[in-house]
């Protein structure tokens, strides 16, 4: 076990984010007086799968005819069929057997599943999907902010950790005036660049003194004059490291780290991270193969997650989501194409979980987007305004979703 992290660590790895510092102004300066996050509100983390995560995949339905007509040689055998079989979830679903560390959350009604969930209309670039979902105006590119900065503009002022990526840059979902910051990781940092690099290891200060762009420069050494006020009592609660064996990919060392923020009290109510790998063309696999492995890495990084929070992940709710689906059938390389619907993964305080959520029906060819597609049975934003009002009672959905009336509530929530 380290020894814990003090404030002069903290404060170099948070100036260590590079272009990945994103300060509204005034952000800091009024962060400063604020108090950590009311007990009355859960922080919400959001994990992002990119490059469209194939939800028939990590949960199947493995009771459908059809999907097993679609998939030869990528369809899970249904649950008690021998090794290498689906979990059973309920109802026509099973789960991907690389995701058995989450079935001790699914069976205490912590983890839920929404099926069938994606953009209202296909879009099929990654990019352009990516930025849609995250700045929460489908069809809108023009948009600048994103939904979870809209979602911290309801009120002034918040902690200077408040808004937090665990990744080297800031997402779009946190572009926006509130504020906030991203970091790579809270100890470790490398630096490039030669003798600037030696320069910015003595510390944060000399990192933007030495920065080339004046722009860069300017906001970070107001960024270090500012976090170097904060609380030094705030920051010294932040736990040493945890005894909870985490994955040793970077997802499993970025939910190490929000884990030990919010345990630190530091004031947290958004974090963000994400999680590559899932664009699976070819050699996509089933029970083993490409996309088995980037199951085990994500449920033993949630699961590690869970067991490091202990009690307090009932005041943490985790959205993992990814920016579409891939094909019900599969492609000539044994792989999945871009899609549509995909699935959603919820756990945490408040979830009703235990259950698979939303509208789904047989994968029979009049039942497709296009023919070929899961649609997009409930909007992506529907399960993000159900997560905000159970993180943030009374946050102003019309402001963070613009143009989007909710349908009625999916039941994600109990509180």
């Amino acid at each position: 076990m380290s020894a814990p992290l003090s404030r002069r660590l903290l404060l170099r790895a948070l100036g260590l984010s590079g272009a990945g510092l994103f300060l509204a102004p005034g952000f800091l300066g009024r962060a400063l007086a604020a108090s950590p996050v009311s007990p009355a509100r859960r922080a919400l983390v959001t994990v992002f799968l990119r490059g469209g995560v194939d939800g028939l995949s990590l949960v199947p339905p493995v009771e459908d005819a059809a999907y097993h007509r679609a998939r030869p040689s990528l369809a899970l055998k249904p649950p008690g069929s021998g090794p290498g079989a689906a979990l059973k979830l309920d109802g026509p679903f099973g789960l991907h057997p690389r995701l058995e560390p989450l079935m001790p959350l699914w069976r205490e009604g912590r983890l839920a599943v929404l099926h069938g969930v994606g953009l209202p209309s296909p879009v099929r670039s990654h990019f352009d999907a990516q930025d849609f979902v995250e700045s929460g105006t489908p069809g809108r590119k023009a948009t600048p902010d994103g939904w979870l900065n809209r979602a911290l503009e309801d009120e002034e002022g918040g902690a200077a950790l408040r808004a937090v990526a665990l990744q080297p840059t800031l997402p779009r979902a946190l572009f926006g005036s509130a504020g906030a910051l991203a970091m790579g990781r809270l100890e470790e940092f490398r630096l490039r660049g030669g003798r600037r690099g030696a320069e910015a290891a003595s510390g944060f200060s000399a990192l933007y003194a030495g920065a080339v762009d004046e722009a860069l420069r300017t906001t970070g050494q107001g960024a270090f004059e500012a976090l170097s006020q904060l609380d030094e009592q705030r920051l010294s609660r932040l736990p040493a490291e945890s005894t909870v064996e985490y994955p040793k990919g970077p997802l499993g060392q970025r939910l190490r780290d929000i884990a030990r923020l919010l345990e630190g009290d530091v004031g947290l109510e958004v974090a963000a991270t994400e999680m590559g790998g899932w664009d699976t063309h070819a050699a996509q696999g089933a029970e083993t193969g490409v996309f088995a492995n980037r199951c085990r890495e994500l449920a033993g990084a949630l699961s590690a997650f869970a067991a490091d929070l202990g009690p307090r992940l009932e005041q943490v709710t985790v959205v993992v989501l990814t920016e579409f689906g891939r094909t019900v059938r599969e492609n000539g390389s044994r792989g999945t194409d871009h899609g549509v619907g995909s699935a959603m993964l919820l756990l945490g305080g408040g979830v009703r979980g235990g259950k698979v959520h939303g509208h789904f029906k047989p994968l029979e060819p009049e039942h497709l987007q296009d023919g070929r597609d899961v649609p997009s049975w409930t909007d992506v934003r529907a399960p993000l305004v159900e997560a905000l009002r159970a993180c943030r009672p009374g946050v102003d959905v019309a402001k963070v979703f613009p143009g989007f009336t909710p349908p009625a509530p999916l039941g994600l929530f109990s509180v």
